[in-house]
Order: C-alpha cells, then sequence, then structure tokens
C-alpha cells in the first residue's frame, strides 16, 4: 500500500468516509450501526453511500485501517464512556456546542417517544401537536433540530406562531416531571417506556435558529407578532437570527466555496439587498472577470420585488448552513455559533 494518501481519498468528508466504512461492513453489519444514529445522520450518511463512486481498494483499505487506528489511540481504561464522550466532543466542537449535543444525548437515553418525532414527517408532527398546549408545542420544537422545528411551525396555524416561538425563547430548561409526561403523551402514538430527564432545552438561540429556517414572509409575521407582544424578547432573537449580511463574517476560503455551491441568478438576485461591504467581499473571493459580469448585471438589473430578494437570500443562507453543518465552511455573526 503506498503512504501517500490518495488525492481523491484526501478530498472525502467524513461523512463519506463513513459510507466507505458501512459499504465495506455488509448489509447486517451496516444496519447494526445505523440502528444508533438519529434520522439526520442516517439521511446524511445513506445520501453519502448512494453517491459513491469510482472508490478504490487502495482508498477502502486506507479508510479502514484510519479506523482501526482511531479506535485504538482513543480508547483507554479508566476513562467512563460518558467522560470519553464529554471530551471527544469538546475537542471537535467546542464547550458550547459540545454541551448542547451532549444534553441531546443524555434525553435521548429516556425519551424514546419523543426522539420518534425525528423520524417523522413535519407535517405529521404538527397534526399531532397542534391542539396541545403551546408550551407543549413549544418544548417539541426545541427538542428538534431547527430545521425540522421550522417546517413543523410552518405548518401550525399563523395565530398560534408567535406565542409558541416566544415561548420556545423563553423556555430555560425543563423540569424531569413535565419532559416525562410529555414523553408520556407521545409514546401512546407509538410504544416504549419514558422515564424522563431534565435538559437545557430552549432559549432565544434555539428560537432565532428555528427561524433561521422559515420563509421570509413567515418570519417577517412572527416577528412583528412577537414584537407587538415583548420588545424586549424580539430584540433578543433577532440579535441571535443569522441574516444574509453576516456572511461577511465568512473567511474567504469559505466564500469562495460557498460561491461555487450558489446559482449565478439566485446570486444576482440576493445581492440586490445586500450592504455595499458584503458586495465587495464577494468580489474579492470572484475571478476579475466574474466579479465584473456580476457588477454590470447588477447596474443592468432593474427594480426587484423585495420578496423575491429575500427569498433568494434565504435561498443562499441555507445553503451556507448546509455547508457549515457538513464542516466545509465556518459561519460566524451575532452571536450563532457553527462548526
Amino acid at each position: 500500500m503506498s503512504d501517500r494518501p490518495d488525492r481523491r481519498e484526501a478530498a472525502r468528508s467524513g461523512t463519506e468516509r463513513a459510507a466507505i466504512l458501512l459499504l465495506t461492513l455488509g448489509e447486517s453489519e451496516a444496519a447494526q450501526v445505523l440502528k444508533h444514529m438519529g434520522a439526520k445522520e442516517v439521511q446524511r450518511i445513506g445520501t453519502a453511500m448512494a453517491k459513491l463512486a469510482n472508490v478504490s481498494l487502495e482508498e477502502v483499505q486506507n479508510v479502514i485501517s484510519d479506523f482501526a487506528l482511531t479506535v485504538e489511540s482513543q480508547t483507554s481504561v479508566g476513562v467512563g464512556a460518558d467522560e470519553f464522550l464529554r471530551r471527544v466532543l469538546v475537542e471537535a466542537l467546542g464547550q458550547d456546542k459540545a454541551a448542547s449535543i451532549i444534553d441531546r444525548i443524555n434525553i435521548g437515553r429516556s425519551t424514546k417517544g419523543l426522539d420518534a418525532l425525528k423520524w417523522m414527517d413535519s407535517r405529521a408532527i404538527s397534526e399531532l401537536v397542534r391542539h396541545e398546549h403551546p408550551q407543549i408545542i413549544a418544548i417539541v420544537l426545541a427538542y428538534l433540530d431547527a430545521d425540522q422545528a421550522a417546517e413543523v411551525l410552518g405548518h401550525l396555524p399563523a395565530n398560534v406562531r408567535p406565542e409558541v416561538i416566544a415561548r420556545v425563547a423563553t423556555l430555560d430548561g425543563v423540569q424531569p416531571s413535565a419532559l416525562t409526561e410529555l414523553d408520556d403523551i407521545i409514546e401512546k402514538q407509538f410504544a416504549g417506556k419514558a422515564s424522563g430527564k431534565t435538559s437545557g432545552l430552549g432559549g432565544a438561540k434555539a428560537a432565532a435558529e428555528i427561524i433561521n429556517f422559515l420563509e421570509p414572509s413567515q418570519e417577517s409575521a412572527l416577528m412583528e407578532q412577537i414584537e407587538k407582544t415583548d420588545e424586549a424578547l424580539a430584540a433578543r432573537i433577532l440579535d441571535l437570527v443569522f441574516v444574509f449580511d453576516n456572511l461577511i463574517d465568512v473567511d474567504d476560503r469559505g466564500m469562495q466555496e460557498l460561491l461555487r455551491q450558489v446559482p449565478a441568478e439566485r446570486l444576482l438576485l440576493a445581492l440586490k439587498g445586500a450592504e455595499d461591504a458584503l458586495k465587495e467581499k464577494i468580489f474579492k473571493n470572484m475571478s476579475q472577470r466574474a466579479a465584473e459580469m456580476l457588477r454590470d448585471d447588477l447596474e443592468a438589473k432593474g427594480p426587484v420585488r423585495l420578496s423575491e430578494v429575500e427569498a433568494a437570500q434565504k435561498e443562499i443562507l441555507q445553503i451556507a448552513r448546509k455547508l457549515a453543518e457538513a464542516g466545509t465552511i465556518s459561519l460566524g455573526g451575532k452571536g450563532e455559533e457553527y462548526v
């Protein structure tokens, strides 16, 4: 085996390398591994498995070898599983992000009913909770990943959304008894046991993350309603919402990667409503010819509806978040943390 890593192998993401490893295990063993993963991880790795092509035997051998070395180097006698997990996550993600994920892992150990929601269609979840008290809905949304929570929120009646998102923002942990009761309610729809576990779910940051995934029209209407009832809360949430102009905080390498993923016509539309500083940052990370063409197109393009500009900006933000989730780029600004 060559000591020099294959270029294609070096370019593989962690998800793709995991997919290669699972494909080498065989159906039964791979299924056992996937059973221990969440819905989003299964979807991400499954997509990578479906897209894999041109994997050399040498690359497969190197992935397996690296995995074996990692297991050997990271397994140590005398360190408990919880402490090992905490150290690994803190080193990989940072203290704050790791704490949030550990919280969700702990709660997932004893909330099988709630965890089952992550595998459900967002419309089905909204139907399941729409007649519950807004506080119950808020806890459910805080438990879900932000993008899934936003979809569920979008299917709820418009007059319910402001109160629910305000409750997410003001949620300061969940008592074990309340969580156990909620888990019991949901598990009646499925099967299993509920034992309850306290959690740091909710808060203005959780509300902002959900809002980040809403359509522009829904976001505007929602924030207007919250502002009418609680200006201070609305201000706290908005301070954490990652908006298009925050992309100026992305480093040059990340911006170049993002621009490769964004369709030219959507970028042109989005920049009609962008600050000059962000436009210059984008021009700087394009070839001179491409930047000149984009400048000319911006000058030549006539008036555009604000709703169209906002929709294009939201689309680009969603691409940026997916790249950030995959670890390809790093986002920052307005208190939001990404890895």
